[in-house]
């Protein structure tokens, strides 16, 4: 059989593949995105860059605190994938039918992207919120439950959706440049004859394509921690509600560079960490097909 007849995994196989793909990056990067989020949590000009803010934090509150708050994005994980693949196939189905398509084109392939990351954002916000919360220097929360007590006697239920609107955006602009490059940087590099050569190809692929979306949603990001990072104070309105005004505002005031606080450890992050997302997942189902062998080799 043909590669282009292959049958289609059972979703249960996409679903554990991006499952331990997932967990795979989280366990390597994540003392990169404590800092990310220390950077970006700090108004006015950055006293520290990276390595300063790795120094600071190991210095004054030891090496354990690069994984405080590790618990939430990892229980995060199942859900937060089983959502992005039913998402992805979901909306990639609807916009072939609703465009005519055959197969998958780069429009296409960033449309259904968008629309995945902005649907699982639904699914991520509670984590990220308590994770935000946790990665705080100011943090006195004892856990991750903790936090959710607390949030949800101060602000009820909802409160644990803080940052929903600005989550939906980031999100959004990260599948998008990064399911779109994939598929343009695919379809530039020499076709693979190999299996190394297609598993270097899936690198290059998603590392570029992880760097193209760090780029694009970094803003969105720091938005995102901002707001979910503030105490609520009864009668207030908060600094920082709203995506694109407080994008506005950080302009204005910390100046363009602002917007991009935390960068560096998030592109170091999510550039190899997409490269090792992609890498994993073809990994992982090829050895599926293996198991299951014809009709899906």
């Amino acid at each position: 059989m043909s590669n282009t007849q292959k049958k289609p995994l059972p979703f249960i196989c996409n679903f554990t593949a991006g499952a331990i793909a997932g967990i795979s990056e989280i366990l390597t990067f994540y003392p990169l995105d404590v800092v990310k989020t220390r950077m970006q949590l700090e108004t006015g000009k950055s006293r520290h860059g990276l390595v300063g803010t790795f120094r600071a934090i190991i210095k004054e509150e030891g090496f354990g605190r690069l994984y405080r708050g590790l618990v939430p994005p990892l229980l995060m994980e199942a859900p937060k994938r089983a959502t992005k693949f039913a998402a992805n196939d979901f909306w990639g189905k609807r916009y072939l039918k609703l465009s005519g398509e055959s197969k998958m084109t780069q429009s296409l392939s960033i449309l259904t992207g968008c629309s995945a990351g902005a649907t699982e954002s639904f699914v991520v916000v509670p984590f990220e919120l308590v994770k935000i919360k946790l990665q705080d220097k100011a943090s006195t929360f004892a856990g991750p439950m903790d936090v959710v007590k607390t949030v949800v006697r101060k602000d009820g239920l909802l409160g644990l959706y803080a940052g929903m609107e600005a989550t939906m955006w980031r999100h959004l602009w990260w599948n998008g440049g990064y399911f779109g490059c994939i598929f343009q940087v695919r379809s530039l590099l020499p076709k693979a004859q190999t299996t190394q050569r297609r598993l270097m190809n899936d690198l290059t692929a998603g590392t570029i394509g992880g760097f193209v979306g760090t780029a694009i949603n970094t803003p969105f990001d720091v938005v995102k921690s901002r707001i979910q990072g503030a105490t609520k104070v009864p009668g207030v309105v908060p600094k920082y509600n709203w995506t694109y005004p407080a994008l506005v505002t950080i302009f204005r005031e910390e100046g363009p560079a602002a917007l991009y606080k935390g960068f560096v450890p998030k592109v170091l992050r999510l550039a190899p960490g997409g490269g090792v997302l992609l890498l994993v997942v073809e990994v992982t189902l090829g050895l599926f097909r293996q198991v299951l062998g014809p009709p899906y080799i």
